[in-house]
């Protein structure tokens, strides 16, 4: 998040909104790219716009940049959100920056959270990019490498935004309390502390948090903030989120992360914090679905059949009694075995075969329903597996020629050290 000194009075206006600066000698943070001779101050001062992705966490300042490089540069600003928009909201950018080139003004296109647009969505702004109808600037949480596609990424520069600093969460705590001009509400240096732990490198966080505690204290008539006084105003307000914001990925992060930690008292905590928070228990019987595939795996076969039979049972019984059925799923996730063996083994072989492309079947593998297809060779010397001792053809070869690779290796937990036993003895045979 970025800051400016000045304030006004737009009555309900966030705070957070009202210090957005108006200049980036306002801006706090990010100096490696606004300090002397850094690429953005360059561009700023050069007036040499181009298009770029903001590389980095919530509330460092990725909007407020591309709203100051849209005025630095003389440009108009349009902007989507990738959360809400999809193609009609590109199209009506496109066309209003169309409309401002025939009155000869160049247009920027600030794009938030592009990671959530699809392939598709994300092509349809290659043409007017290359076309330079308008500048492209991209912000985004998430790896650009995995997120945004390499022909868009190709296009643009990335600049990776940094967390704020302790240093630099100690001036967005000045400027907020002079803005609330709450001289009359103290904070202890543990209150302090407290806050700006809390706000983790996130200036918004930290400026709505000193907004709610200070109205807070305002209204019960407190001039003094202590740390146990501050823990609790901010539970009160911070317990429901914004099914579409920050501390809602946040909290199913925790909830993920527990189960993969294998801890059932964190992780049953951070499910009814959701639930109690106004979480769709189908959204995460979805997620549920997806840690015993993910985190799980064939170290647990049953923990993927429970977790459906759990999201099933939700569907049949409604809220609240079908919450119980998740709830169970979300602690025998948490206890089973844990393994991404099979998670790593898929995306390793996905990757493996884009990049080794279409290499034919081998004439032994291939059916041959027709007597042409016999003719050609097809299924000769196939061996049967049933027919063989232990249903295994030894030293059979069920790759392309010219291919071999190894993309499952089974943990040592669970079922999977049996699966392990198996496929080494297997391997051996295949050597001998």
């Amino acid at each position: 998040m970025t800051l400016s000194p000045k304030t006004d009075d737009r009555t309900g206006v966030p705070l957070a909104e009202r210090l957005r600066p108006r200049h980036i000698d306002e801006v706090i943070g990010q100096q490696h790219l606004l300090g002397p001779g850094k690429p953005l101050r360059v561009a700023f001062e050069s007036r040499q716009a181009h298009s770029m992705i903001l590389w980095g966490p919530p509330g460092v300042g990725k909007t407020t940049l591309a709203r100051l490089m849209a005025e630095g540069f003389g440009c108009q600003l349009l902007s989507i959100s990738a959360v809400l928009g999809g193609v009609k909201e590109i199209r009506e950018a496109v066309a209003a920056a169309e409309s401002s080139r025939l009155l000869g003004q160049t247009s920027l296109l600030f794009v938030d959270e592009v990671h959530r647009f699809n392939k598709a969505q994300q092509d349809a702004f290659l043409p007017y990019v290359e076309s330079g109808l308008f500048y492209f600037v991209g912000a985004t949480t998430e790896n650009p490498s995995f997120e945004v596609n390499s022909a868009l990424l190709s296009r643009a520069r990335v600049y990776v935004l940094q967390p704020l600093d302790e240093e630099e969460l100690q001036q967005v705590f000045e400027r907020s309390l002079a803005a609330l001009e709450a001289a009359a509400v103290a904070f202890d240096d543990e209150a302090r502390r407290e806050l700006l732990g809390w706000a983790d490198g996130d200036a918004r966080r930290l400026i709505n948090s000193i907004e709610i505690t200070v109205q807070a204290a305002r209204a019960t008539g407190r001039e003094r903030i202590d740390a146990q006084w501050l823990a609790q105003t901010l539970a009160n307000s911070w317990r429901r989120f914004d099914k579409g914001g920050d501390a809602f990925y946040d909290q199913i992060s925790a909830l993920h992360k527990s189960v993969r930690g294998s801890d059932p008292d964190a992780a049953l905590y951070w499910f009814c914090r959701m639930l109690d928070g106004g979480a769709d228990p189908r959204y995460l019987s979805r997620r549920i679905v997806r840690m015993a595939t993910e985190d799980i795996g064939l170290a647990d076969p049953r923990a993927l059949r429970l977790c459906l039979d759990a999201a099933e049972t939700y569907e049949r019984l409604g809220s609240p009694e079908g919450e119980l059925a998740l709830g169970n799923a979300v602690i025998y996730l948490a206890v089973a075995a844990k393994s991404n063996a099979a998670y790593k083994a898929y995306n390793q072989a996905k990757a493996f075969v884009q990049k080794s492309g279409s290499a034919p079947v081998p004439l032994h593998l291939r059916n041959a329903p027709t007597k042409l297809m016999k003719t050609l060779g097809h299924g000769k010397d196939y061996r049967y597996a049933h027919d063989e001792p232990d249903a295994f053809a030894a030293g059979e070869r069920y790759f392309p020629d010219g291919i071999e690779a190894r993309f499952y290796e089974p943990t040592e937990r669970g079922l999977e050290i049996r699966i392990r036993e198996k496929l080494q003895a297997l391997r051996e045979r295949n050597k001998r």
